[in-house]
């Protein structure tokens, strides 16, 4: 399997997230305008759509329900959205620049900002379980269980607020760091590829290796990302680069050094594709999908 095969499924992840969206964001008689309009201007027209491509892809491993693959897809995407929206925020990480523009509360207004970041987080819940089920609905319960988890007080939010005390700290550490990114933005990618083999109904040995796989890839995708704050610019990245350095936050890149960080990463890719070595072939587009985490330049 290529890497044009890898990028072309890709590009399908980001189209049906897309009109995903922009469906489930069209003008109604019930929804205020402006709420909607933020909520668009955060969520359309950017971004990877890693996510949603792990769920279709870890999802075709297994004999699973497209329409619930798609819809689920969508769901985690509206997360990764809503985290982001707050992650910008003054009192978070206060960022004016995302994916080459202003960040929301810059576009709009800090309230506006965190209402359209409530509404993108709830909105996901309202698509899984409006979501079709037809073979069993305990599947369904599973993803909003799961879904919950990974953004609540285990997962993103309980990272974010690890995040916030470490940089009030002096004394953070490799196994704080770790925690942080494990929970921080591990989390959601885990659930993304774990999602897929929910919803094909997968054996325990089976979701074990993937939520292992999604483990490691989460990881290194965060990892990836303090080392292009040290090593891109502005412009490649579409947010500001040297940001972490320059507030002395505390990362990988800072506690291991440059050097020990980039092989960190290389054992976290082997790690990665190590656990895909039960699904053989099946499993090359997620393999392309690991290169293309550790290896990216934005």
């Amino acid at each position: 399997m290529t890497t044009d095969n890898f990028e072309t499924k890709l590009e399908k992840a980001v189209k049906q997230v897309e009109n995903g969206l922009k469906a489930h964001l069209a003008s109604d008689d019930e929804t205020p305008e402006t709420l909607l309009e933020a909520m668009r201007y955060a969520s359309l027209d950017g971004g990877k759509r890693l996510r949603p491509f792990l769920v279709n892809e870890t999802a075709s491993l297994f004999k699973a329900e497209q329409q619930l693959v798609t819809e689920a897809a969508i769901a985690i995407e509206c997360i990764h959205c809503y985290s982001l929206i707050h992650d910008d925020l003054p009192s978070m990480d206060n960022d004016e620049l995302r994916r080459g523009r202003p960040t929301l509360w810059k576009h709009s207004d800090e309230a506006t900002a965190i209402l359209a970041g409530d509404s993108l987080q709830t909105l996901a819940f309202e698509i899984l379980s409006n979501a079709p089920t037809p073979t069993n609905s305990y599947i369904k319960s599973q993803l909003i269980n799961g879904l919950a988890k990974a953004v609540g007080k285990t997962g993103m939010v309980g990272g974010q607020i690890r995040d916030m005390a470490a940089e009030k700290s002096s004394e953070v550490n490799f196994a704080d760091i770790l925690m942080i990114h494990s929970q921080k933005t591990g989390a959601l990618i885990s659930f993304a590829a774990e999602a897929g083999a929910i919803i094909g109904g997968a054996d325990h040995h089976a979701r074990e290796a993937i939520k292992l796989f999604g483990q490691k890839l989460g990881l290194a995708f965060q990892l990836k990302d303090d080392l292009l704050d040290v090593e891109g610019t502005t412009n490649d990245l579409g947010k500001t680069a040297g940001k972490d350095q320059a507030s002395g936050k505390a990362t990988l890149v800072s506690i291991l050094g440059h050097e020990k960080a980039v092989t960190f990463l290389s054992n976290l890719k082997d790690g990665a594709l190590y656990a895909l070595e039960p699904f053989g072939e099946k499993a090359e587009t997620l393999r392309e999908a690991t290169r293309f985490v550790c290896e990216r330049q934005n």
